[in-house]
């Protein structure tokens, strides 16, 4: 038996039908909905990485075939994988894996999939692998790196414009907001809500680093940022000034 017959055997197993019959609302899998068509099994996050790591062996052209499952779960999988071997990985072996996640973004296609791998590959591969630099007026990314996310914030594939902002969230972590303030800027008035809350939500990051950083962007842009996207945004400020700028709003 192969490895992955293996896996998705065992992926059968530990299905539970009434946790799938959850997931398959709360991730809007319905005719219209987003995550139209997608099948839960019913697998927790913390199962999931269990067996990711018991799986973590399979071959690019393996993980490819799970990516292509309509199977929620084994996409899941999938990432985990790419994930934990990106992170032990040499640097040709990252490269490899940024690569092939980039050349498959068709199929990481629910906000988890993206929220759970984007920053971890995408954004530690543009930040550490290719390396940053320090410019005049403060830290920012290598100028191929800043291609890569503009190239993506502008795709007209809703995936491919969150995984662009949530891998960010590395530079973040690491002080550097640019790279965030620019592709909020770019997808200021996108009309998907999971764009808005990944942008608000990164705005938030940033603030809960350096606030004065935040409201300078808020201060230019509030007034014609969607309001999911802003209430996301100031969601940890003050009462006093969360209620200020949801008030003039209204």
């Amino acid at each position: 038996m192969s490895r992955i017959v293996e896996l998705r055997e065992e992926l059968k197993r530990k299905a539970d039908k009434d946790r799938a019959r959850v997931l398959q609302r709360f991730f809007k899998t319905g005719k219209g909905e987003y995550g139209e068509g997608d099948v839960f099994l019913g697998i927790t996050v913390p199962e999931a990485r269990k067996i990711a790591i018991k799986y973590k062996d399979l071959d690019f052209s393996s993980i490819r075939k799970l990516l292509h499952s309509k199977i929620h779960e084994e996409r899941l999988i999938a990432l985990l994988i790419l994930v934990d071997n990106f992170k032990n990985g040499s640097n040709l072996e990252k490269k490899e894996i940024f690569d092939f996640y980039l050349s498959n973004t068709k199929d990481i296609n629910n906000w988890d999939l993206v929220d759970l791998s984007a920053d971890k590959i995408v954004g530690e591969y543009l930040l550490s692998v290719l390396g940053s630099q320090l410019s005049e007026i403060g830290k920012s990314v290598n100028p191929l790196a800043s291609q890569i996310l503009l190239k993506l914030a502008n795709s007209k594939n809703i995936w491919e414009r969150r995984i662009a902002v949530m891998a960010t969230y590395q530079f973040i972590k690491n002080n550097m907001f640019n790279e965030t303030l620019k592709l909020s800027e770019i997808l200021l008035q996108d009309k998907h809500d999971l764009i808005q809350k990944a942008v608000g939500w990164m705005l938030r990051e940033v603030g809960k680093r350096d606030l004065k950083t935040e409201e300078e962007f808020l201060e230019k842009h509030y007034k014609k940022m969607p309001r999911t996207m802003l209430r996301y945004a100031i969601e940890r400020f003050p009462e006093k000034l969360h209620r200020a700028y949801l008030k003039s709003r209204v």
